[in-house]
């Protein structure tokens, strides 16, 4: 599937900066936030001018891929119909800060993005730009071949929508290491090895597979453990 419109839900720190790179690559955007909307009309205005602000509803029926860039606390506030059969980027993260106490939000038998997939049961869920921080995905994005490029993990059940969701990260500035195992995710959430590394294809793939070879690291994507 060719993207051409990107949804962003969270007008935030993370969702402002992939706005901004998606408007760079040439995509169409729209993003929606909480609160009033003059605030959020005004927000986009400033900072990603040329993004179109939105609803919810408006902002997913208009794009081919949905970017949930909200805290994660608070994905069930959406109303899981509104991405049926929708492509969906989870670049979301457990931060107790935001999230509050981790097991009112998560069940720790699974990934954060396993239940995120479990509750959108009707879409289609693909992990990325969730480890990397908001300001070296704005900084570090860079044309393909250049030899301080970054790359991100991509991962997802799906592995023609991971596909998918991999050339959109190639066209946003970043390499990718693919995996086709949503539960991989779990080497990027707070507390791993990975999470906010900025760092190139070869070191980024070194990591994965070292942690990958050690007993804990077999021992987490095996059982879906999370990291406290």
């Amino acid at each position: 599937m060719a993207i051409k419109r990107v949804g962003i839900l969270g007008a935030g720190k993370v969702g402002i900066v992939l706005a901004g790179l998606a408007l760079n690559a040439g995509y169409e955007v729209r993003i929606s936030g909480s609160g009033a909307q003059k605030k959020i009309d005004l927000t986009i205005e400033t900072l990603v001018p040329g993004a179109i602000a939105g609803i919810n509803k408006d902002v997913v029926e208009n794009s081919d891929v949905v970017i949930l860039a909200i805290p994660l606390s608070r994905y069930k506030n959406i109303d899981p119909s509104l991405l049926k059969g929708k492509l969906v980027i989870d670049a979301m993260n457990y931060w107790w800060e935001t999230d509050g106490i981790r097991e009112e939000v998560l069940n720790p038998d699974e990934t954060s993005s396993e239940q995120v997939q479990d509750y959108f049961k009707d879409a289609t869920i693909a992990k990325t730009f969730n480890h990397m921080g908001y300001h070296n995905l704005q900084d570090e994005a860079r044309p393909k071949d250049h030899p301080r490029r970054k790359a991100l993990f991509v991962t997802g059940n799906d592995k023609a929508a991971v596909e998918t969701i991999a050339e959109f990260v190639e066209t946003m500035g970043f390499d990718q290491v693919v995996h086709y195992k949503l539960s991989d995710g779990i080497m990027t959430e707070p507390g791993s090895p990975l999470f906010g590394a900025s760092l190139t294809h070869e070191e980024l793939k070194n990591i994965i597979d070292n942690f990958a070879d050690t007993d804990f690291g077999k021992q987490v994507l095996a059982s879906g453990m999370t990291f406290n």
